[in-house]
């Protein structure tokens, strides 16, 4: 054998080394992946999505004869309410599974209008630079400078405590990550060849954005989504306990707390039982954010 089919063998059997090890890894980061928390979301959006539907009481409405019944395991507990009522007789956990949907609605309905708003900037940001870069970093500066609950008392002060108005604030609160980092991701795409070649050809900037550029950005969009998520669940329900966002009798989790911050020594049941549903969506989608985050980074991979 010849000296560069030596040098060609010897390449090749590199090569499949380097391939074999590289689905090793991925193979590997597949079993690292958190399934736990991943079961814990498919849970919690189940409860979502069908909560009003396997509650077995109505979560608004209840009877004062049934009111601060503790849980089934505890002396005094009334049967077919498993995690106990709330002063007023309605059942927590009925209420828990009718909250979900009305916290999740809200806080994944503010999560897509922040994230088109969010991309939509850094893009435009990012391609053209210029005065219109300075401009809308600008705007991200000053938002980035006022307070998500500030800015939640103003718009509850001027139109009065709502669904639309608490999804509107998580719109307002949650586009400025969106901006920056795809921006951050823009700069560098448009040096790339492809997108110098789409302008060679001739293509026209819209184009470019939509087909070329938002592609590649959006591994990163979907990790921070997934970050933020948690963060913008806890922001509706403060606002609720708050008394700034969802208005009662609606069962969101965060006024399920508070309607039990009363009778906490008494009835422990009505606000620990929200809380920790509150407790074990943002910690899982957290730790699923940070799972695809080292996933999808590229330096990561290289490691």
């Amino acid at each position: 054998m010849t000296t560069e089919g030596m040098r060609s063998l010897a390449s090749t059997q590199v090569r499949r080394q380097a391939s074999s090890l590289k689905g090793g890894f991925r193979w590997l980061r597949v079993r690292k992946a958190p399934w736990i928390p991943m079961f814990v979301l498919v849970v919690m959006v189940l409860m979502g999505a069908f909560g009003p539907y396997l509650a077995p009481h109505d979560a608004t409405y209840g009877g004062l004869e049934f009111g601060l019944a503790p849980p089934f395991w505890q002396e005094g507990s009334l049967s077919g309410h498993l995690l106990g009522t709330d002063f007023q007789g309605r059942d927590v956990l009925s209420r828990i599974l009718d909250g979900a949907r009305i916290t999740m609605l809200s806080a994944v309905i503010g999560l897509i209008g922040a994230c088109i708003i969010g991309v939509s900037v850094g893009l435009v940001s990012g391609y053209f630079g210029g005065w219109i870069d300075a401009i809308l970093m600008r705007a991200v500066d000053f938002m980035l400078a006022l307070p998500g609950l500030l800015l939640a008392m103003v718009a509850v002060a001027a139109f009065g405590p709502s669904l639309r108005i608490i999804i509107l604030v998580v719109i307002l609160s949650a586009w400025v990550p969106y901006a920056r980092y795809v921006r951050a991701e823009t700069l560098s795409l448009k040096e790339r060849e492809f997108v110098l070649g789409a302008i060679a050809t001739g293509c026209r900037p819209l184009r470019i954005l939509v087909r070329h550029l938002l592609p590649n950005t959006l591994a990163i969009v979907l990790v921070i989504a997934t970050l933020q998520t948690g963060g913008i669940i806890l922001l509706v329900a403060s606002l609720s306990f708050l008394g700034l966002g969802i208005p009662k009798p609606t069962a969101a989790w965060g006024v399920i707390i508070a309607d039990g911050r009363a009778w906490i020594l008494q009835a422990w049941w009505i606000s620990i039982f929200p809380g920790i549903a509150i407790s074990m969506l943002i910690v899982s989608l957290n730790l699923v954010g940070d799972w695809m985050r080292d996933t999808f980074d590229p330096k990561l991979r290289a490691r």
